[in-house]
């Protein structure tokens, strides 16, 4: 199963980066090739300073040896050894009328001293983060989502909007990081799904990505905008770092298996504002999209 996802993740990235540089028709994807100490390694490919994209990154990785103290701790194991492997990816437009977004799915296998698997499981998802909110995006982002979803089981979709709307929140902000999509992890075999469904479901989800964004950076790409909206972006690009650095487990997980910090840290935008107090005028439409943050909305009936 490890080969067979990482062959998959391998072919995604190239899939998704190509059409990324047809998109934006100016800037190319920069290739790093990367190897960890303790086992593995990565391909890293980040985009800079596009027509379109201001800063991106579609990131792959496998990362295997003896699991670190803190993943010792977590799993309540004196020992073992594990496999991950996945592929990461987080887009920020230079246009404050297009979204950024964000999407990973990975592979986790952990062994027991004789070698034989002792877990395993999927995760991953996708989710959207506009600057001025266009609910004709979201729902079209939301319905792919589901779509995808809803080849597997009926159940799926709102059970991992759900878990996304909980998952990417700034508790000490009380507000969600963008309008969500999907999240999920620790799918494990069980009497329901075999571990080859599990994997089904996650290639259909990686599948449906640039279906889910392609059209509406299309859509919002030759929106005019002052700079106004650029100062508004980078104000709530500032809310995403925060999420990225104090909360989000696969950050933490890379730091704490000494993964390679630039690929690590590829998420963060070039350009960011921190405003005292900030706040918006009443009824604009920056304060629209804070009421959406503060009472996550359901998207598709």
């Amino acid at each position: 199963m490890k080969e067979q996802f990482f062959k998959y993740i391998q072919e995604l990235q190239d899939t998704i980066t190509s059409t990324l540089e047809k998109i934006d028709g100016k800037a190319t994807f920069k290739e790093d090739n990367w190897q960890r100490a303790e086992g593995g390694g990565g391909r890293t490919r980040v985009i800079e300073n596009g027509a379109i994209f201001e800063k991106g990154g579609v990131n792959i990785s496998k990362v295997f040896g003896e699991l670190p103290e803190a993943l010792r701790k977590q799993f309540g194991v004196e020992e073992g050894h594990f496999f991950a492997c996945g592929l990461s990816l987080v887009l920020h437009p230079t246009n404050p009328f297009i979204p950024t977004v964000h999407a990973n799915w990975r592979y986790f296998e952990m062994y027991d001293s004789t070698g034989a698997i002792v877990t395993q499981w999927f995760g991953g998802g996708q989710d959207l983060t506009p600057y001025y909110l266009f609910d004709e995006d979201a729902i079209h982002f939301h319905q792919t989502c589901k779509n995808a979803c809803d080849k597997h089981h009926p159940e799926f979709y709102p059970k991992f909007k759900k878990t996304c709307d909980e998952y990417f929140w700034n508790a000490h902000r009380n507000e969600a990081r963008g309008i969500g999509g999907l999240f999920f992890d620790y799918l494990k075999e069980n009497e329901e799904f075999t571990i080859e469904d599990r994997y089904n479901f996650v290639t259909q989800v990686g599948d449906s990505f640039l279906e889910s964004y392609v059209p509406i950076v299309q859509k919002r790409k030759e929106i005019a905008f002052a700079k106004k909206h650029k100062d508004w972006q980078e104000i709530r690009r500032g809310r995403y770092v925060e999420f990225n650095l104090v909360h989000d487990r696969g950050t933490l997980f890379g730091l704490k298996t000494n993964g390679r910090i630039e690929s690590i840290l590829m998420s963060l935008p070039p350009t960011v504002q921190w405003v005292y107090n900030q706040e918006s005028e009443d009824n604009s439409l920056e304060a629209r999209l804070l009421e959406v943050l503060k009472n996550p909305k359901k998207w598709i009936y």
